[in-house]
């Protein structure tokens, strides 16, 4: 069995192409290799084929990602169009052939099972809810099947007639060039029935927007650009397809003290130069409550105090993150006159040991100039 070719030189474009290219290039492929216009053609077949399993991954974003970094194995167990047969092929790209050679292909039915949309929600929650998680109820809003008609379109009491034109089929025959295909029937617009009496409620359309609650766990450790996904909480599908899913985007609100660095939390902490100089036992906020934390004799301006296993919570594991404390040092304000004199006698005393130090210094030095 031959390798897979790179789906890029498939479809003959360069790595760095983008949408609009791949969808032009895949119709210029796919309209060489059609089999309606290379009957008998087993090799033609088999490039249309492979130009049609290279499009289904270039065109989405997420498997073209994945590609680019992994290659065909990437794709390994993932639906991207390698054993897709006719059948698939027209009802995945069918939109591309209708843009680009103006008809619905003939192998596309109009009853064919399709997932429902996937819906986006974006939430915004409190950092403590994302250091922790939380449960909520969310508003969301979606198509669902009407339930006037149970999704038949048509008013209570009445029902949807056979298209007379097509007899049912949805579709209509016609020759355009090299191509004998299957185009949507214009009178029923490919539904193979016509609804003379539409449902009041949804009016001939099956479905209706709707509000409902969906429950939602956050989980401890989420932080902005998480992203959550609620299977089969999206738009309803069609012809008895599966649901979409819902998917949750987070983002967390700034905390007023605590920051956050992956799983760590960082504050800040205002102490006088003496608790620096001198130590100090103080009281600090964590995100669980007060710990008393013992601040070492001769603390410097940026020294940091850690408290381990005092942060966030790992998404990946069950450990949690350090809390880091960052020393600054605040300047007295409004002296009294004796703090003013005790600090200018320490100045003083200060000073006295820098000269003794210079003194030293140069003692050590002229001796061994002498020597």
């Amino acid at each position: 069995m031959s390798p897979k070719r790179d789906y890029y030189d498939v479809l003959g474009v360069a790595r760095d192409a983008d949408a609009a290219e791949i969808k032009s290039r895949y119709r210029k492929v796919a309209l060489k290799y059609h089999p309606d216009r290379n009957p008998g053609d087993n090799a033609a077949e088999e490039n249309f084929k492979e130009a049609a399993e290279a499009y289904r991954v270039l065109s989405d974003p997420g498997k073209r990602q994945i590609y680019d970094q992994f290659g065909h194995r990437g794709l390994e167990g993932m639906s991207n169009g390698s054993s897709a047969g006719f059948d698939d092929i027209f009802s995945s790209f069918g939109d591309v052939f209708e843009e680009f050679f103006g008809f619905r292909s003939g192998r596309r039915s109009q009853s064919t099972v399709q997932k429902g949309a996937d819906l986006r929600y974006d939430l915004t929650i409190d950092f403590m809810e994302a250091a922790f998680g939380v449960e909520m109820e969310i508003d969301v809003e979606k198509r669902e099947t009407c339930p006037t008609c149970n999704g038949s379109g048509a008013a209570p009491g009445t029902q949807a007639e056979t298209c007379q034109q097509c007899r049912g089929t949805g579709q209509f025959v016609r020759t355009q060039g090299f191509f004998s295909v299957k185009s949507a029937c214009p009178a029923c617009r490919g539904e193979g029935r016509i609804i003379r009496e539409p449902c009041p409620e949804c009016r001939g359309r099956r479905q209706v927007i709707a509000r409902r609650k969906v429950a939602l766990k956050i989980p401890a450790g989420v932080d902005t650009g998480s992203r959550l996904r609620m299977a089969g909480e999206g738009e309803p599908g069609v012809n008895g397809g599966p649901s979409g899913d819902l998917y949750v985007f987070i983002s967390v609100r700034p905390h007023e003290f605590f920051e956050r660095n992956n799983t760590d939390v960082i504050c800040r902490i205002e102490l006088s130069f003496v608790q620096a100089a001198l130590g100090d036992d103080i009281t600090v906020p964590t995100l669980t409550g007060e710990e008393r934390i013992r601040v070492p004799a001769g603390t410097q301006y940026g020294d940091t105090i850690r408290l381990n296993g005092h942060g966030i919570p790992s998404l990946r594991s069950d450990r949690r993150g350090d809390q880091i404390i960052q020393v600054i040092l605040k300047t007295p304000k409004n002296m009294n006159k004796r703090q003013e004199g005790l600090l200018k006698e320490f100045v003083k005393l200060e000073s006295e040991k820098l000269t003794k130090r210079i003194k030293r210094l140069f003692k050590g030095e002229s001796a061994k100039v002498v020597k």
